[in-house]
């Protein structure tokens, strides 16, 4: 007897695809695991301790503040025991030669600070690969750039105020007639011989050579801002090279703002033309490394 196997049933397929699996949930996002390994406290705090160790090294290399506090007020000293630096003078446009060299001393503190004192540590960093081992870090080199800058910005403050302090006080010099503009005349200097200076910082490429670039400008610079011969006595075509120079425009600007009267138009805008075009520059071509 002939039996026939029946072919077995077969399973049906199933028309509904398998579900893909789901990988599992991170439970921090990128946000949080940031915020987790970088509170929001350590930018500002980490600011700070650069801030603070930066003044600890001025404060250790005193250059900056032996030439930029103390230099001009030796010559302030000296200036106050000369009897004829006391007598008006016609050819100073009824002024003492003691009121002409306060604005001129003024200058020089800002440009010392800005040209010598500011740009030589920024320069000894990238050359010792500082700022380069510092891109390696959560901290940015920028930062290294801005504590300096607010480290040489408080010398200057602190150094200006100690000088006009001393005038007023020790030797007789009358009080600003218009505080408001000279703030206004003194912020606009700083942040055009800042930019000058961060320019030096941005093509130096040693210390020594940033030092000799800044000396090599701080003297011409000073001849203009009248210290070895009084603005006011220099002929037509230097007065016109004066008022272009920033030194020069630095003068003119705090010796109208001390006797009371508002800025000329002509040194601001001279003043905000070198901070624009040498802050270019200097961010143009400054290397960190």
């Amino acid at each position: 007897m002939n039996t026939h196997t029946l072919p077995r049933p077969k399973a049906p397929h199933s028309k509904t695809p398998l579900a893909k699996a789901q990988p599992p949930r991170t439970p921090f996002s990128a946000a949080r695991l940031t915020k987790t390994l970088l509170p929001e406290t350590a930018p500002r705090a980490a600011f700070g301790q650069i801030v603070r160790n930066e003044a600890r090294l001025a404060w250790r290399l005193p250059a900056g503040l032996i030439f930029g506090i103390g230099l001009p007020v030796l010559l302030l000293i000296i200036f106050n025991q000369i009897p004829s630096f006391h007598q008006t003078q016609a050819s100073l446009g009824g002024l003492t030669a003691f009121d002409v060299y306060v604005p001129i001393l003024i200058a020089m503190v800002i440009a010392i600070i800005a040209l010598i004192s500011l740009p030589g540590p920024l320069v000894t960093y990238r050359d010792q690969g500082i700022l380069r081992r510092l891109s390696t870090t959560p901290v940015p080199p920028s930062w290294v750039l801005a504590a300096q800058l607010v480290v040489e910005f408080c010398i200057t403050i602190t150094s200006l105020l100690i000088l006009i302090v001393v005038s007023i006080t020790a030797f007789g010099l009358d009080a600003p007639k218009n505080p408001g503009a000279l703030v206004l005349a003194i912020a606009a200097s700083i942040a055009a011989m800042f930019a000058i200076g961060l320019c030096i910082a941005a093509v130096a490429r040693t210390g020594i050579a940033a030092r000799a670039i800044g000396a090599a400008a701080f003297y011409p610079m000073l001849f203009f801002a009248g210290m070895w011969f009084p603005r006011q006595e220099m002929s037509g075509v230097l007065q016109d090279i004066s008022n272009l120079t920033p030194l020069g425009a630095v003068v003119e600007a705090i010796q109208d703002s001390m006797q009371g009267q508002f800025p000329p138009a002509e040194p601001l805008l001279v003043l905000a033309g070198y901070a624009l075009v040498f802050a270019l520059i200097a961010g143009r071509f400054f290397r960190w490394e």
